[in-house]
């Protein structure tokens, strides 16, 4: 697509209303970041900094109260940015009563996909996400690391340009947290653009092409994480330095 920014937050705010009040809470305070295509961006901050409703505003799940969020220039509420969009949820639900195969068949019959494309996809991200030998169990038996991967497949489906990953490796264990920054990795390597939301500052750091700390819904600092520690390109990361800034910036917001 021949457009600079794959994500685009543009003096981004939301405000959420209080229940049973006229006050309005801000969940996100205004700020600004572009995301190039092909690149992976990891929202770090503790619960409550704005991560989530971030995400959601990109997939087009909620309005800003003020600014704009578009997806390859395409505003993320439109028609054209979420048939570029692959959204994973900080806690996705099922049915229970299918089973992995015919849940991503169900999700497949509502996008885009033709019914000769249907088949090959699905078995495609059930290889990807680690789920083939389990792809016709009930998802009721699923464990919640395969809950997690069923997820993923599910946004991969429709081989979007843009995914969107809420604690993308919740659940997962540590083997499989690797499978998944292979994968992710592979992606971006091939054109993706992922945006995710993550606790794990270390993996973040090695998986990720840039960083945004947010805090209370402001965005502290945003780069890559030799930039934001001062590194030189190709250096070694020190984990605790990475450590130390990101408490540094949340104590000193606060």
């Amino acid at each position: 697509m021949d457009y600079p920014w794959a994500i685009e937050l543009v003096d981004f705010a939301k405000k959420y209303r209080e229940s049973g009040s006229g006050h309005a809470c801000p969940a996100v305070g205004g700020f600004t970041l572009r995301l190039a295509p092909g690149q992976i961006l990891g929202l770090l901050g503790p619960n409550g900094s704005g991560k989530s409703t971030t995400l959601k505003a990109l997939a087009g799940l909620l309005m800003p109260t003020a600014g704009e969020c578009r997806i390859f220039g395409h505003q993320a509420d439109s028609a054209a940015a979420r048939a570029l969009i692959g959204y994973l949820p900080e806690t996705p639900r099922y049915s229970p009563h299918l089973t992995g195969r015919g849940f991503l068949r169900y999700c497949g019959g509502l996008s885009s996909l033709s019914p000769a494309m249907l088949g090959p996809r699905v078995s495609a991200v059930l290889s990807w996400s680690g789920l083939a030998e389990a792809a016709d169990g009930l998802i009721a038996t699923y464990s919640k690391g395969m809950k997690q991967r069923l997820g993923l497949a599910q946004a991969m489906l429709h081989e979007p340009a843009v995914l969107l990953l809420d604690e993308p490796a919740s659940g997962l264990d540590p083997g499989g947290r690797l499978l998944l920054s292979r994968r992710l990795r592979e992606l971006a390597d091939g054109g993706t653009t992922i945006v995710l939301s993550a606790h794990l500052l270390t993996q973040a750091a090695e998986l990720c092409d840039r960083l945004a700390i947010l805090g209370s819904g402001q965005l502290l600092m945003e780069g890559t994480a030799q930039a934001l520690l001062g590194v030189a390109p190709g250096r070694t990361l020190e984990p605790s330095r990475l450590e130390q800034l990101y408490l540094e910036k949340l104590s000193l917001h606060d």
